[in-house]
């Protein structure tokens, strides 16, 4: 079974059809074998996708995004508890170097745990972080 980390610029571009990345992140999406797929996300990324979707006018993908990321059996939505929160301030005050975001920080520490080295995003502080980000086949 493969299992991924997927940040919240990847929901995004598979949510709305006028996102720069969205052929790629559907050409992706469509070429995973989902039903040997897991995927891993944190509530905090849940919550800066739904967000982000509503404030550009999105309600309705909001939701379904929502939805689907609470429902699916193969979405481990990682609840950002208050050990995991000072877990990510910890690593967010030691990038003084780099501009990453507290959520970053937090989606880091999730994949060290989890022992995640590979992200469906377009987000390259990932790669900055040591992480691969998986992109579609050419």
């Amino acid at each position: 079974m493969t299992k991924l980390f997927v940040d919240s610029s990847f929901w995004i571009a598979l949510e709305l059809s006028d996102d720069q990345n969205h052929a790629i992140a559907h050409s992706l999406w469509n070429s995973l074998d989902l039903s040997r797929s897991h995927f891993v996300t944190t509530t905090y990324v849940l919550d800066e996708s739904v967000t982000f979707l509503n404030s550009r006018g999105a309600h309705r993908n909001a939701v379904s995004l929502g939805e689907g990321m609470l429902l699916s059996p193969r979405i481990d939505l990682v609840h950002v508890d208050e050990d995991l929160f000072f877990e990510g301030w910890s690593s967010f005050k030691k990038f003084s170097d780099k501009n990453f975001s507290l959520t970053d920080c937090i989606s880091f520490v999730v994949m060290g745990r989890d022992e995640l080295s590979t992200a469906l995003t377009f987000d390259s502080d990932f790669e900055k972080a040591g992480f691969v980000i998986k992109v579609p086949d050419q």
